[in-house]
């Protein structure tokens, strides 16, 4: 299996910086490929811009999503972004590693996403979801934060972790086709001693270790909608 790792951690010695160590070792013990994108170190753009496209379909007006498909049809897109695209297309599975920011991910990652899910590639029209363009896919989201596990939950402070994340996990990548991995939080990171830390990782490498065997989280499956994606009736039974 081929594997890409994109990696979002401003700190080398970070433990977030340590699962994607950890990771890449597993997997490459396992037999697989990796790759890794750690866009701190290569200082990838993440601010999505008419600086994007040096051929425009529209000067005067800019529709990123639109300008996208016109890069795309022209073979247009800048080599930073053509480079992270071939790494996707190579992989069998993404995994995505950050640290959580105010219940989201943090702008170099989404911006990432931004720049190099572009339309008219990755999706378009009603090719989302299981009819996306990375279907066949994985992808398995990898996240450090602050908080502890029983802060979050139906009834918990900080509500259900996966909602939180829905629109990385469903919005961008089960959008585009990836099949979804249930995320890997590593709880309240920077606040314990090692050995509890030692206990997180010794958790991801079981993560790692089962990947084959992981089931994905349910998202919509595009036989269920219609032509304007509003939902079928169910078939008279």
């Amino acid at each position: 299996m081929n594997v890409l790792i994109v990696h979002a951690h401003p700190e080398p010695q970070s433990f977030c910086t340590s699962m994607r160590d950890t990771a890449r070792e597993v997997l490459v013990a396992a037999g697989h490929t990796v790759e890794i994108s750690d866009l701190h170190a290569q200082r990838f753009n993440p601010v999505a811009s008419a600086d994007d496209f040096s051929i425009r379909k529209d000067p005067d007006y800019l529709r990123y999503a639109l300008e996208q498909r016109h890069a795309v049809d022209t073979a247009s897109l800048p080599a930073d972004i053509r480079a992270e695209i071939e790494k996707i297309q190579r992989c069998d599975l993404l995994i995505l590693t950050f640290p959580l920011y105010w219940f989201a991910l943090p702008a170099m990652m989404k911006g990432w996403i931004d720049r190099v899910f572009v339309s008219g590639l990755f999706y378009g029209g009603r090719r989302i979801y299981d009819r996306g363009g990375m279907k066949g896919k994985k992808a398995l989201v990898a996240v450090t934060l602050g908080g502890r596990e029983h802060m979050f939950g139906s009834d918990a402070i900080h509500g259900d972790f996966n909602t939180m994340l829905r629109p990385l996990l469903q919005g961008s990548l089960a959008y585009v086709g990836f099949s979804v991995l249930p995320p890997f939080a590593a709880w309240h990171v920077p606040y314990l001693p090692a050995p509890e830390r030692d206990a997180i990782m010794a958790r991801w490498r079981e993560t790692l270790a089962q990947i084959d065997t992981l089931v994905p989280l349910p998202m919509p499956q595009m036989a269920g909608y219609d032509d304007t994606l509003k939902p079928l009736a169910p078939a008279a039974g």
